[in-house]
């Protein structure tokens, strides 16, 4: 009898320690639970609209220097769409749709919202567009990912004025969250390989824009860390840090010169509200705050919106 007692008691506890755990993942909010590290249910969408201005007017020499220069403002738009495709929750699919508006010579960071395209102070159109996947690789790490796209450039290759990278890319990012102290604090850090299949500069055709060639055959590293607290399950604000460094492979950014390569290293802050079961908001500031040879050293303001369904 004491030992059925016993037994009965054991299973009352385990049962109430399980049941209080559903109630606490029932209980987070979709920002908690829905980072990138996390993989989307068969038929469900999230659909993502991120918007940040880039703005500077400082920028490093070739010996990376601070120098001033006239005020440049690049506006992007990225905007994603995935959904669920398997029964486990493992592999996700989906396409990335990235718009870009870019003023030079001095003009106003609100000039980017006149969408014009002289080809001399400004340009304007869809950039590039990027088939993805994500993947779970491992069935007992639900935190952490892997999203692969393939980055393919849409806009017309004319001289004039700059809008995006020349190049085709491959990119593998990898995502890793951990939440603790209560679920009121989250670890999420990303590490990012981007290699892209470029010319060099020194190649371009006459009809062909030079500047959208600068990076060549290289890989872009940055590596970011996002400390996020949560005063409510509906809210969260964070600080971020990455450090980001441009690889050259063959890249020569003139002819005769050295392979192209950059680093920079960028401090942020922001935070997130979930406005409702469906809608998420986003605000965001950084700043590059070193940088190396031919480095901007701008901020860029981030606003974005999730649509989780």
């Amino acid at each position: 009898m004491k030992i059925t007692k016993r037994i009965l008691a054991i299973s009352l506890a385990i049962g109430a320690i399980s049941l209080g755990q559903a109630q606490e993942e029932e209980t987070r909010s979709n920002i908690q639970t829905f980072t990138p590290s996390k993989l989307l249910k068969k038929g469900q969408w999230d659909i993502k609209t991120f918007n940040g201005l880039y703005t500077q007017t400082k920028k490093t020499d070739e010996n990376s220097k601070s120098r001033t220069i006239p005020r440049e403002n690049f506006f992007t738009s990225t905007n994603e769409f995935y959904t669920g495709v398997s029964e486990n929750s493992r592999l996700n699919v989906g396409l990335i749709v990235q718009v870009r508006s870019n003023t030079t010579n001095g003009r106003s960071p609100l000039s980017v919202g006149k969408l014009e395209n002289d080809r001399v102070t400004s340009r304007f159109g869809v950039s590039q567009i990027a088939p993805s996947i994500r993947v779970q690789p491992f069935k007992n790490i639900g935190n952490f990912s892997i999203t692969s796209s393939i980055w393919i450039p849409v806009f017309k290759d004319a001289p004039g004025g700059f809008l995006d990278q020349r190049s085709l890319a491959w990119e593998n990012k990898f995502f890793f969250d951990k939440t603790f102290g209560g679920n009121k604090w989250q670890l999420f850090t990303e590490a990012d390989f981007k290699f892209n299949f470029g010319e060099s500069l020194a190649d371009a055709a006459s009809d062909e824009n030079g500047g959208e060639r600068f990076a060549g055959d290289s890989l872009f590293l940055p590596l970011s860390a996002f400390l996020s607290y949560f005063p409510s399950s509906k809210s969260t604000v964070f600080i971020n840090a990455q450090q980001a460094f441009l690889i050259g492979f063959d890249n020569e950014f003139n002819a005769g010169e050295d392979n192209f390569s950059q680093r920079f290293t960028s401090l942020g802050l922001g935070g997130k509200y979930q406005l409702t079961n469906v809608i998420n908001l986003e605000a965001s500031y950084s700043n590059i705050v070193t940088g190396h040879n031919l480095q901007g050293l701008g901020q860029t303001f981030s606003l974005g919106a999730r649509f989780l369904f």
